[in-house]
């Protein structure tokens, strides 16, 4: 019977899988070398699969990093009128960084996985507000330096695997969309009228909501990127995380009574939370104090003054570069397809031996 090369099982398999049957013996054996031969017989099953494994892999992994920047969505920042959802709201004057790593496995021509880390900083300041004077006058301010994990699948949008159409595949294109899951942790940080040090917010429980560091968030995008020589990657990438808390800020809900503050009404805490005061003394025709805080209006049985927006949670963006080396060579699709092309040479095909 004819068999082509390429059908031909890798020689590492038939060592491997024939070191698992000749266990077929072990009934044969004394006692204890049988029981030993036993305990043998799942790791070997084990390596065998492996290899067999590694020997059918067919497409190629690639590692690499990010860097860019990141930008937030909440209660601070905005333009001349209150909140507006996505992205028409944000201060891009307020951009910082966002770097990280990742590793991505190509599934087939359509899907890939990939998963990272990104290390990232949000702020924002209400005194930077351009002209909605309510947000001007709270004065509050933020810092978060985020730690995010996420893994994602990515869905082939378009693909060119010879641009530029010369026949010699040196540079291929992908444009890819993904939706994922994420874990980020995060501590919020604050200054007193954007002066000073910064102080944790979390632990000082400005509006008496005991927050968790550990949040999820749902990443979803679009990315591309060019392969050159089948090697080296390089593409841009912007996603968008939708996430399950309004504390990113460290702004949600209403003004606490500051005694019940950490440290009390004249301790750090109380300080953080209303810092109207300092707006005001600055610009007089910023809406009154009591307007913010914790003050008459609560003596005289009214609701407490809004210090945030509890009906949205905030959200973030990162917008980052991204480079990749390809850790394996030509998956079977590039084999079969392209197998004629050696470097930038085209060869002859040649035809399959047979034995």
């Amino acid at each position: 019977m004819e068999m082509t090369v390429e059908k031909a099982l890798p020689m590492k398999i038939v060592h491997v899988a024939g070191s698992f049957l000749s266990l077929r013996v072990i009934h044969h054996a004394p006692n204890a070398l049988r029981m030993r031969l036993a305990t043998l017989r799942l790791p070997l099953l084990f390596l065998a699969l492996a290899a067999l494994s590694t020997s059918r892999a067919q497409y190629a992994w690639d590692i690499g990093f990010h860097i860019g920047g990141a930008n937030y969505l909440g209660e601070m920042g905005g333009k001349d009128q209150p909140r507006r959802d996505f992205v028409w709201d944000m201060k891009l004057s307020q951009t910082r960084w966002a770097i990280g790593g990742f590793a991505r496995r190509k599934l087939n021509r359509s899907f890939s996985i990939s998963t990272g880390l990104m290390y990232m900083r949000l702020q924002g300041a209400d005194a930077l507000t351009e002209s909605y004077r309510p947000r001007r006058g709270r004065n509050l301010n933020f810092r978060n330096d985020l730690i995010e994990w996420y893994i994602r699948p990515e869905f082939t949008i378009f693909q060119d695997n010879d641009v530029g159409g010369r026949g010699r595949y040196k540079t291929d294109f992908r444009l890819f969309g993904y939706v994922g899951v994420g874990v980020y942790y995060h501590s919020p940080k604050g200054q007193i009228n954007r002066e000073g040090a910064f102080y944790n917010l979390q632990p000082l429980n400005t509006e008496l909501a005991d927050y968790s560091r550990i949040g999820a968030s749902i990443p979803a995008g679009i990315g591309l990127h060019f392969t050159k020589k089948r090697r080296h990657r390089y593409g841009f990438d912007i996603g968008w995380r939708t996430t399950f808390t309004d504390y990113i800020d460290d702004v949600s809900t209403t003004y606490k009574n500051p005694d019940l503050l950490p440290g009390g009404a004249t301790g750090d805490a109380a300080q953080l939370a209303d810092q109207s005061s300092y707006a005001y003394a600055l610009d007089p025709t910023l809406p009154d104090p009591n307007n913010y805080g914790w003050g008459s209006l609560q003596a005289n049985g009214q609701p407490e003054n809004i210090r945030g927006d509890p009906t949205h949670n905030d959200s973030y963006l990162t917008m980052t570069f991204t480079y990749s080396y390809v850790l394996r060579g030509q998956s079977n699709f590039y084999r079969q397809r392209y197998s004629w092309i050696r470097g930038g040479k085209r060869v002859g095909r040649k035809s399959r031996a047979k034995f």
